[in-house]
């Protein structure tokens, strides 16, 4: 045990050098200034460096040095979510930020909020001239409880249930309805030789999604922020909906066997082989679902629908998962001209490049470019970002306390897998949101 957290002591030592100038001191920068010093500034990632985001900064990066002689963009990966995690925590208690990191409305972030840690970001837009530009809906993704808007998002993605209309006709089945009605296709789909869903079962997150669409449809939005705080149980009878409903998709063989080992390719993989009739995903997979790549009699089979709906439903049909990506959130101790400037610049470019790339911005009237290659269901799919209502469904794992996240989602593992039983669940949910809720809700 000495030994790992003298590692990680050593690991953070070596981090906050590497970051040096990055952190907090006593004196506050005055981003009103015009005098622009340029110096490398660091981003702390949690996303894909190689991806269609972090690209386009990368580039809009190179643009700014070149008018800008001595600025550079420092982009700092990790190898996965829990040391990115690890890394954040560190950095944070030691008063190491970097100027800008990636991070989620979590409690956390909530923390560096109270603590004067991070600009405000609905202040900082509106202060360079483009809140009003952003979706409201892209906003809202960022936003804390209170309303407060400390990240920048850098995304737009609207999640569906693909589907293989092939599949679904062999197994005589039609698009469902009603939550209940996706339990209902899984006997007929196994029984015509498919894998009813394509389910990434090691990362937890996806199962979370499954987990908050009954509340989502029973209850609204605001279910999952009275659960958190303890002001909602899992025993009651929105919550027993859920927790039955994820139970029956178990029950059901619902999920592709070995689900809980299988990862996010191995997923996506089973959908566009033409093995799985399901898959749950948002439109940031749409250049694969649409790829050349794929035989055309799987490719051109491919089609999607929203998340459906409950008997007497307070939600719209309309409404459903919408996501804006990890937010980026803005160091306030390093929050000086040169950093307001370049974010300025970026923020001005960066939702254009991004259209090109054929994505959804978090700007409303630009318009993606779909690729040449692509068949009519991209285009279709993004078309549904103008039928959109005006509540989301927002993910549990940015929502729940650490502990009480982590033990969801392995509880839920097991609940699918039938190695609990809903009760068991009820009972350790409730009692771990009795426990951390308070700490971080109270």
């Amino acid at each position: 045990m000495k030994r790992k957290t003298a590692a990680i002591v050593s690991a953070a030592a070596a981090l906050t050098l590497a970051l040096t100038g990055c952190g907090g001191g006593s004196q506050q920068p005055d981003p009103s200034s015009t005098e622009i010093v340029p110096r490398e500034i660091s981003w702390l990632l949690s996303r894909p460096s190689d991806g269609s985001v972090m690209n386009i900064v990368k580039e809009l990066a190179d643009e700014y040095a070149k008018e800008h002689p001595g600025f550079s963009l420092n982009l700092i990966t990790t190898p996965d979510r829990p040391s990115y995690l690890q890394k954040l925590q560190t950095l944070a208690a030691a008063n190491q930020l970097p100027e800008l990191f990636d991070t989620d409305a979590t409690p956390f972030t909530s923390k560096l909020v109270k603590q004067g840690k991070l600009v405000d970001v609905q202040a900082m837009l509106t202060d360079l001239g483009i809140y009003d530009d952003f979706r409201p809906l892209a906003l809202d993704y960022q936003r804390f409880d209170d309303g407060g808007l400390y990240m920048v998002p850098f995304e737009f993605e609207l999640e569906f249930f693909w589907y293989n209309k092939d599949l679904f006709e062999k197994a005589g089945v039609e698009v469902p309805k009603t939550l209940d009605d996706i339990v209902a296709l899984c006997r007929p789909l196994r029984d015509a030789g498919s894998i009813p869903i394509a389910v990434d079962g090691q990362d937890g997150w996806p199962l979370m999604r499954y987990m908050s669409y009954q509340p989502f449809r029973v209850a609204g939005p605001d279910y999952i922020d009275q659960l958190k705080r303890g002001d909602a149980q899992m025993g009651d009878a929105t919550g027993a909906k859920a927790v039955q409903w994820m139970a029956d998709l178990g029950s059901n063989d619902c999920f592709q066997e070995g689900f809980s080992s299988q990862g996010y390719t191995d997923a996506r993989d089973l959908f566009t082989s033409g093995k799985a009739a399901m898959y749950q995903i948002g439109t940031w997979e749409l250049a694969s679902l649409t790829s050349q790549d794929i035989p055309a009699e799987i490719r051109d089979n491919i089609d999607f629908f929203t998340l459906p709906t409950v008997p007497d439903a307070v939600t719209a049909d309309n409404e459903y998962t919408v996501v804006s990506g990890i937010g980026m959130a803005v160091n306030q101790s390093t929050y000086d001209a040169l950093v307001k400037d370049f974010l300025k610049f970026m923020l001005d470019r960066y939702p254009a490049e991004l259209a090109e790339s054929g994505h959804l911005t978090p700007i409303a009237d630009i318009e993606p470019v779909i690729p040449a290659d692509a068949n009519e269901l991209y285009g279709r799919a993004l078309a549904e970002a103008d039928n959109l209502g005006e509540r989301i469904a927002f993910p549990w794992d940015t929502k729940l306390d650490p502990t009480t996240n982590t033990l969801m989602q392995q509880e839920l593992t097991l609940l699918v897998q039938g190695d609990s039983t809903p009760e068991t669940f009820t009972q350790k949910i409730d009692a771990s949101i009795a426990e951390n809720g308070p700490k971080f809700f109270g």
